[in-house]
């Protein structure tokens, strides 16, 4: 069998990034739902999301958690069938996880915060641009 890390060695390397973040942000947040539910609460408890923090923390859990999953069978798909698809599939999952946090943060006004999640984006974005060519 032959593994196709050479041919796609970047994003390789850029989807083990995003399982990384994704699935133990993911994991995180099932785990200790109440410590990240009460810190969320209190973060936008000025901001117009303070009555919907526990539905949006729901959401982006879930989001999280499908990104990491498609970025892993992306990584699988890649490297033994030189198959773009899931990991594809996964880097979009991705940004819509990074641009649904910019944006709470932006909406709460916690601009470090913001800016810290475009850190994260442009390798996204990056791969995306890979994934596409």
């Amino acid at each position: 069998m032959h593994l196709h890390f050479y041919e796609n060695a970047t994003e390789t390397v850029l989807l083990i990034f995003l399982i990384i973040t994704f699935l133990q942000s993911g994991i995180d947040k099932v785990v200790d739902w109440k410590g990240n539910l009460s810190w969320l609460k209190e973060h936008f408890s000025k901001s117009l999301f303070k009555n919907s923090v526990p539905l949006l923390l729901g959401v982006i859990t879930v989001v999280e958690l499908v990104a990491g999953l498609l970025c892993l069978a992306g990584i699988i798909h890649l490297l033994l069938h030189n198959d773009k698809t899931f990991a594809l599939y996964g880097a979009l999952t991705s940004c819509l996880a990074l641009l649904m946090l910019f944006l709470g943060q932006r909406i709460n006004k916690d601009y470090a915060g913001a800016m810290t999640i475009v850190i994260y984006l442009l390798p996204t974005v990056f791969l995306l641009f890979l994934l596409q060519a």
